[in-house]
């Protein structure tokens, strides 16, 4: 499974709540950095941050860009319940086809509008 992939695959994983695919496609020393969260592990990630997918009436991959290394540069859009739209941008690195590290990048508010939107990889 290329890097890519891999990457779809959470993402659907995260969006469908299916938490068991989830885990096994996070490498048992997983980290996770954004914001919010300060590298933390697999098991604070599905318990802090994988559970709000809830909160997303809409997501959008706008751009997979493999880095040729085993990182993946995924820039996306998504619309919350209460009608907000941001992009962000998540560096996620892939080994043996597992993620071991995910680092996000939080954007600003998006303006919607396909002359806004990026060509999906």
């Amino acid at each position: 499974m290329s890097e890519t992939a891999v990457v779809r695959a959470m993402f659907a994983a995260f969006l469908a709540h299916d938490r068991a695919t989830a885990e096994r496609l996070l490498d048992e020393d997983f980290v996770f950095t954004s914001p919010q969260d300060d590298h933390i592990g697999k098991a604070a990630f599905l318990a802090r941050c994988f559970p709000t997918a809830d909160r997303f009436a809409v997501y959008e991959v706008l751009r997979l860009l493999p880095d040729g290394e085993g990182g993946v540069f995924a820039f996306y859009e998504y619309e919350l319940t209460t009608g907000a739209r941001y992009r962000n941008v998540e560096f996620i690195t892939v080994r043996g086809a597992l993620i071991v590290e995910t680092q996000v990048f939080f954007g600003g508010s998006a303006r919607s509008g396909p002359e806004y939107r990026g060509v999906a990889s």
